[in-house]
């Protein structure tokens, strides 16, 4: 859709958004009164289309009207970490022209790493604000189908790298910078800059046959891991829309489970402005019928889907909703229903009046020097370091360096998946050619090869440098949408020519990029490996992001947001054993539940410097449950605050004698508050120092709520039970602190039970669980 190429009755600058009601002859219909309130003027429209044209209109390429003059629309447009190519978003050419680039941020599988919530809120500031001036000047919808909130369970997955992480607290801290960010903030959600989506709902996390896959998750594990950062989104930080996924959850498809989409989603959670809708996942509803096969017919997967509460059909099967009506599988009010809400969520970007707040950004907002250096920024504060003997930061008297692999000129291969076109792509040979003069640069091996033909020209580099730096590990060949990996080692030969490398060089660094882990050990292992640095998708300054940080430009203090366990952890546990928790012949899942002895634990990450701990301030030693109940005033129990620690960290310096970042995890345990099996740990809060310089302290504030410290039932309640418990600061306790609740249980949070049987307009035939 371009707004610029329609004749418009109206005189409007350049550059300024015209609202569709500018637009003749629209402006002659109801939608277009002004003196009305928008919900008659929804209703007008809806009421003015034909059921044939309501039918076209819910799908992801809305048809609009041509009698009426209402524009077709195109609701799929993406910016996980940027504005992205897809349907929706269109870049102009040649490279430079306006609109032909977006920043291109690291992916949030990196960024998350930071652990550090406002840089989250300014990078999705801008992502926000770039997908408005694109859609203002008719390069974009107002409506962007992300953020990935799925949580990170199983270390094959292929969509990894899409989100934040494996810890479903994390995610939500997140998610409550994200959303706001990215929507333009929090104080009137009836006005967005765009819309955002929530995706994919609920217990999406396995490519392998997706579209057929029935998974079973447990009440306490839905309640306390897959639709706890959907809770957040939805509820806490009033996001606009969510994505129904493509797996069925207890037999019944996710777009078409009442459950999921009205008990849990537009009633517990209150997902029920009038401009909230739901979305499919892409050809979702089709495989309703074709994958799954719930239903005998595409129209009555049409129709079980608009009947849970799908809104929009991305993809086609919707408009056989003309059959689903004559057939009485569905009505024509679910119709109206649905059009309703999306013409809604239209009003709440401006889409009509063009009246909208948002409505000047343009061209001048995109990949603004503040941004570029944001983006830059966020590679730096992920960046992980996973062991280091001295070697980093690289000494200034190294003059000669062998670069070497097959991520060492990455440019595209830095943006990982769902990117769109940077402004530039700044390589780390790139980067390492412009800060030492003397460097061999050997590709090596591939991703995933067996050709052992670059091995002598690699080692030969590497035995005259005083330095070699390999940079490999994995990419989207290995892991994407649509394919999850089989195995968690390194792929390909690289190993080996590591091993080679390790051997042949005076000093070795290994920069490992992707975003699912793979099995460090022969790395950790090998006393020839210096340093071993975690670099994910850095994004469009991710040659210059590495550079710095093992120059010691920047000090390096990311957090590993998944754990990297052992290879054989793979062939211990199937991807679809949905269950958390351990038993006598299953290690769980998680840094919280797994048994076994992880390769590099979640939230592990080295510095440059030493620092000293102490408490500043802690909690009383006891609390009684009821009286921090009766004293909480939040609409939801689970957000009352709790107690605040304090800590203060010294950077008490090293070898390197650098000024450093610091991020502060604290973790919450018991071994006796409520029923067994207990998490070894949990992710209870976070915050991230900066810059603290040598001899320099920071004192950092860890709030806690009462939902950090509550586990699910076995209904899928949060509840807040009595024991002892233990705070410990960072992954190996640094600091420690007890206290203890006394009292009752008490629930702070309900999910809500599934009912016996739900009707169906339909025959339907639910799946049992997918077992692999």
């Amino acid at each position: 859709m371009n707004l610029y190429q329609i004749t418009n009755p109206q005189t409007q600058s350049s550059g300024s958004f015209v609202g569709a009601c500018g637009l003749a002859p629209l402006c002659a219909n109801k939608v277009c009164d002004t003196s009305l309130p928008t919900a008659d003027r929804v209703a007008g429209l809806v009421s003015s289309l034909t059921l044939e044209e309501k039918v076209s209109n819910l799908v992801d390429s809305a048809a609009g009207s041509l009698r009426l003059g209402l524009l077709p629309y195109e609701w799929w447009s993406e910016a996980l970490h940027g504005v992205a190519d897809s349907p929706g978003v269109s870049f102009t050419s040649p490279n430079g022209s306006e609109f032909s680039y977006a920043t291109s941020f690291p992916m949030p599988i990196l960024m998350s790493a930071a652990f550090d919530d406002p840089l989250i809120n300014a990078v999705a500031s801008v992502v926000g604000k770039e997908a408005r001036a694109f859609a203002n000047n008719g390069h974009a919808g107002f409506d962007f189908w992300t953020p990935n909130i799925n949580p990170f369970r199983d270390p094959r997955w292929g969509r990894g790298l899409e989100t934040p992480g494996e810890d479903a607290f994390h995610i939500q801290r997140y998610i409550e910078n994200l959303i706001p960010g990215l929507q333009g903030g929090l104080d009137d959600p009836s006005q967005k800059q765009i819309i955002a989506t929530c995706k994919h709902y609920a217990v999406y996390d396995i490519e392998t046959n997706r579209y057929s896959n029935n998974l079973d998750p447990t009440q306490q594990d839905l309640g306390e891991y897959y639709l706890a950062p959907f809770k957040t989104c939805v509820r806490d930080v009033a996001v606009g829309s969510v994505m129904c996924a493509y797996n069925a959850v207890d037999g019944i498809p996710s777009c078409a489970s009442e459950y999921l989409l009205q008990h849990v989603l537009r009633e517990a959670w209150n997902f029920s402005s009038p401009y909230n809708y739901v979305t499919s996942d892409c050809d979702a509803i089709a495989n309703i019928y074709d994958s799954h096969h719930f239903v005998d017919s595409y129209d009555a997967g049409a129709a079980v889907a608009l009947n849970a509460g799908t809104d929009l059909d991305c993809g086609t099967t919707y408009l056989d909703l003309n059959a689903s009506v004559a057939m009485n599988q569905t009505t024509v009010a679910n119709v109206d229903r649905a059009l309703t809400r999306l013409y809604n969520a239209l009003f709440s970007i401006g889409y009509f009046d063009g009246d909208s707040p948002f409505g000047a950004l343009n061209w001048t907002d995109v990949s603004t020097p503040a941004s570029q250096s944001l983006a830059y920024e966020a590679a730096v504060e992920g960046m992980t370091l996973l062991k280091n003997d001295g070697t980093l930061p690289v000494s200034k008297n190294v003059s000669k360096v062998a670069i070497i692999g097959p991520w060492a000129n990455a440019t595209t291969q830095m943006q990982g998946n769902y990117a769109g076109v940077a402004p530039y792509l700044n390589s780390p040979l790139e980067a390492f050619q412009n800060y030492w003069a003397n460097i061999q640069y050997v590709n090596g091996t591939g991703i995933n090869s067996t050709d052992t033909s670059g091995f002598a020209a690699a080692v030969a580099a590497a035995k005259s440098a005083d330095l070699t730096i390999y940079l490999g590990g994995i990419d989207t060949t290995i892991e994407a949408e649509g394919m999850d990996r089989t195995t968690i080692v390194w792929p390909g030969n690289q190993l080996d020519l590591v091993s080679q490398l390790a051997n042949a060089s005076k000093a070795f660094v290994i920069i490992q990029f992707g975003g699912g882990q793979v099995d460090d050990t022969a790395l950790l292992s090998n006393e020839q490996v210096n340093a071993l640095v975690w670099g994910g998708y850095p994004g469009q300054d991710g040659g210059y992001a590495v550079l710095d940080v093992l120059t010691g430009t920047k000090s390096i203090a990311g957090r590993l947001p998944v754990t990297q366990y052992p290879a054989n952890y793979t062939s211990a546990v199937t991807k679809y054993e949905m269950d958390l928790r351990p038993n006598s012949t299953y290690p769980g899942r998680t840094y919280k539940w797994y048994t076994g002895t992880p390769i590099i634990p979640f939230g592990y990450g080295l510095h440059y410097t030493n620092f000293s701990f102490s408490w500043a301030t802690t909690p009383q030693p006891s609390y009684d449950i009821s009286s921090l109940l009766s004293a909480s005033t939040a609409t939801y129990k689970d957000t009352s605050p709790f107690a605040t620690l304090t800590t203060t960290i010294i950077n008490t310096g090293g070898p390197a004698n650098l000024p450093s970042d610091y991020v502060a995890l604290l973790f919450l345990s018991t071994t006796n508050a409520g029923p067994a099996p207990y998490p070894n740990k949990s992710l209870v809060s976070y915050t991230r120092a900066h810059d603290i310089a040598v001899g320099g302290s920071q004192t950092l504030s860890l709030p806690l709520t009462l939902g950090s410290l509550a586990r699910a039932d076995e209904n899928g309640d949060l509840v807040v039970y009595p024991g002892e418990y233990v705070l410990q600061l960072d992954v190996d306790a640094k600091l420690r602190f007890e206290f203890e609740l006394t009292g009752t249980a008490a629930v702070v949070d309900v999910l809500p039970r599934r009912a016996e049987s739900y009707n169906f307009t339909v025959p339907v035939y639910p799946q049992g669980p997918t077992t692999g």
